[in-house]
This record gives C-alpha cells, sequence and structure tokens, in this order.
C-alpha cells in the first residue's frame, strides 16, 4: 500500500497512553514501512500516564496542519477520542472495525483515529489504520453541510 496523497507522502502524528504504548508502536513500524511519514508523540514506555496529555499532542498537530491524520491509542479509544475532539478543527473517532474506519472518513471527514489496545488486536487495529488512512472524503453536500454544523457548535 503506498501512502501517497496529490504526489504528498501523508504525515501521520501518532502517540498513546501507557495502555496503547504496544500498539503504538506496531502500528508507527507497520506504517513507516507501508511509506508514510510518522511522528511519534509518545508515550515512551508502559508507566502510567494520562491519556489526554497524549491526545492534546496529536490533536493540535492535526489542527494546526502539522500533521495530515492522527492516530491514538488507550486502552478503549474513548478516552483519547473524548481529549482530541476538545480541540477546535479536530474530527476523532473512536473505532473498533473498518467499517467504521472508512465511513468516519467518507461521511465525518475524522481527522483522527483512536483505537483501544485492550479492545482490538494488532491486525485488526492496522486493517483499521489503513482503511483510514486510505479513504477519502465523499465531499457530498449533505455531509459538508453536517460537518459545518459541527464546527459551528458552541461549546459553551
Amino acid at each position: 500500500m503506498k501512502a501517497v496523497r496529490e504526489r504528498c507522502v501523508l504525515k501521520i502524528a501518532i502517540a498513546s497512553d501507557h495502555a496503547g504504548f504496544h500498539l503504538k508502536n506496531h502500528l508507527r513500524d507497520i506504517l513507516r514501512k507501508d511509506g508514510y511519514e510518522v511522528e511519534d508523540l509518545g508515550a515512551d514506555g508502559t508507566d502510567s500516564s494520562d491519556y489526554p496529555d497524549y491526545a492534546v499532542l496529536v490533536a493540535r498537530a492535526v489542527s494546526r496542519g502539522e500533521a495530515d491524520r492522527g492516530v491514538l491509542i488507550c486502552g478503549t479509544g474513548v478516552g483519547m477520542s473524548l481529549a482530541a475532539n476538545r480541540v477546535p478543527g479536530v474530527r476523532a473517532a473512536a473505532v473498533s472495525e473498518p467499517v467504521t474506519a472508512r465511513l468516519s472518513r467518507e461521511h465525518n471527514d475524522a481527522n483522527i483515529v483512536c483505537i483501544g489496545e485492550r479492545i482490538v488486536g494488532p491486525e485488526m487495529a492496522l486493517d483499521i489504520v489503513r482503511t483510514f488512512l486510505s479513504t477519502g472524503f465523499s465531499q457530498g453536500e449533505r455531509h459538508i453541510r453536517r460537518i459545518s454544523k459541527i464546527a459551528s457548535l458552541d461549546p459553551s
């Protein structure tokens, strides 16, 4: 699988907390072999850590355009998605199988995928991430309208 988008290699920001450390490293290494430019933003081990600290690093990198897409891994994927979605411009989806990964890109233009190491195995996680990274946004009018509504929600 070649990681090319409009003649540019996709840059992926990836991070995990302690509960997703092993899966993060597994995915990082394979994505690099697949040809993606991957920036590992931590964690650097299995000592207890807080998922919001890593979610915000990836979310900000995606929001600022420093990365094209993000991958976050924690125990379930839920905590990472909750934290990442607090950053404006981020649409993070907690995903546990490839169909939702595809639809989160096609319909929601999700820019970060969140996976739980305690929920899915390494091969399923790889299928999820590859599907997420290779799927484009459908550009459908109804999807654009809904994403615009999400972006305009007042957080107060």
